[in-house]
């Protein structure tokens, strides 16, 4: 069960962090205006996360001769999800060295501009620099910065670990 869900794990991670370094570079070092950015995150998650049905399947299969339980597969579903989640958190930090911007800084200043572009002014406007500024710190620091990012694709392995193990314990599911 463990090479399996290293093996598949390390599929979805790569799919995963490779699909956010080819943003990345698509888009020169800058986030995608609007949900662009955040659509085809999503997107190449589920894509990726993908590895996680094929390896309960394969598991069930091989292992399990044509059976497995929820629980064990719900279980390697969120196996092969968190080697995942931390193969993208390592290609996100890759990102943050190679796109040789300051991201903390380019989304505390986008946080301040769109209150601005919506009218917030005085005091409130005030309070949203403030908080701007807070987070801005906080992501600097690693220690916060890498489960912000791995708390971005872990609950979307869920989600598919969940589905998966509940068509997969089926014997005759997807033959």
């Amino acid at each position: 069960m463990w090479r399996t869900l290293l093996k598949y794990g390390l599929v979805a991670g790569v799919v995963a962090g490779g699909a956010l370094l080819a943003t990345m570079l698509a888009f020169q070092g800058q986030p995608p205006a609007g949900g662009v950015g955040m659509a085809l995150g999503f997107a190449s998650m589920l894509v990726a996360l993908s590895a996680v049905y094929v390896g309960i399947r394969h598991h069930r299969d091989v292992a399990g001769g044509g059976v497995i339980r929820f629980w064990p597969a719900f279980g390697l579903g969120l196996g092969i999800s968190a080697v995942a989640g931390l193969v993208y958190v390592a290609a996100w930090e890759l990102c943050l060295v190679l796109a040789d911007q300051d991201f903390a800084a380019f989304f505390a200043n986008s946080m301040v501009e769109g209150a601005r572009s919506k009218g917030v002014d005085g005091a409130q406007l005030e309070q949203v620099i403030a908080e701007a500024q807070a987070f801005e710190a906080m992501y600097r620091n690693p220690l916060v910065r890498m489960p912000m990012t791995f708390v971005e694709i872990f609950p979307v392995g869920v989600l598919v670990s969940l589905v998966s193990a509940l068509v997969l314990r089926r014997p005759r599911a997807a033959r």
